[in-house]
């Protein structure tokens, strides 16, 4: 098999090491076709991308397009979009998107929610619910409830290590995603989707997709530990949207 391209790595205006140069020279040499630039949405406060340095990333990439297509490579600018509240929003607005080539979407800790309700839920419930038995099930139709709800309302190619962050009813998710193309990621970083949610992920329809996640040019393409999981789970390869056989 190989991997046609890697959808989800971070450069220095989040908080990666590497240009968006760096990381397309680290994906041509890796063979890779495309490679999306997705650093976390403006609304993280440690680590968001600046609103007004986005249309300067898309100048950038236009620009390095002429210099990698020739050579076999797309660039894509893309945003790891925040869930900024439980009605389902995000940290990005349509000009923003407008200019995007791809939109992914994760739960973080680190992002201004929209309300206090949103606040004590991400920062409290949410946590608690992780170690207390009390709540666990209403947190955790309240996170697939958010998720479903960003997904119908936004044009979210695929979410980012779902039930990383946040615990969800994955099959539940899966169905929903399935409904509007929304893919689910294998990412290579975080531990999700972990073997046993992508077996009860792939009893849908969905599709997967399976990302390094870099955070520095030499990780780019890099997705050693989540195709072990995928072949754990006994996934077939072409359920998984940027590998070919």
């Amino acid at each position: 098999m190989y991997l046609i391209g890697d959808y989800h790595t971070h450069t220095v205006f989040s908080h990666g090491k590497g240009t968006i140069r760096q990381n397309a020279e680290a994906a041509l040499k890796k063979g890779l076709k495309e490679i999306a630039i997705c650093d976390h949405g403006p609304g993280h406060y440690l680590y968001g991308v600046k609103k007004e340095n986005i249309p300067r990333m898309r100048e950038e990439i236009d620009r390095l397009n002429e210099e990698f297509g020739p050579k076999g490579l797309r660039i894509l600018l893309g945003v790891e979009a925040n869930l900024t509240g439980y009605d389902g929003s995000i940290d990005m607005v349509d000009k923003l998107i407008e200019l995007t080539d791809i939109l992914i979407m994760g739960y973080h800790y680190g992002v201004t929610p929209n309300s206090l309700y949103d606040g004590i839920g991400m920062y409290i419930r949410n946590p608690l619910s992780k170690v207390l038995p009390l709540g666990r099930e209403s947190m955790l139709e309240l996170n697939t409830r958010a998720f479903i709800k960003a997904i119908n309302q936004f044009p979210i190619d695929f979410i980012s290590h779902p039930g990383s962050k946040a615990k969800v009813d994955i099959k539940t998710l899966a169905r929903e995603a399935a409904k509007v193309g929304t893919a689910l990621e294998i990412n290579s970083k975080h531990s999700q989707l972990s073997v046993e949610s992508i077996r009860i992920a792939a009893s849908e329809d969905v599709e997967f997709i399976i990302n390094s996640d870099a955070h520095s040019p030499e990780d780019v393409g890099n997705i050693d530990e989540a195709l072990k999981r995928v072949e754990l789970a006994g996934l077939p390869l072409h359920r998984i949207k940027n590998v070919r056989v």
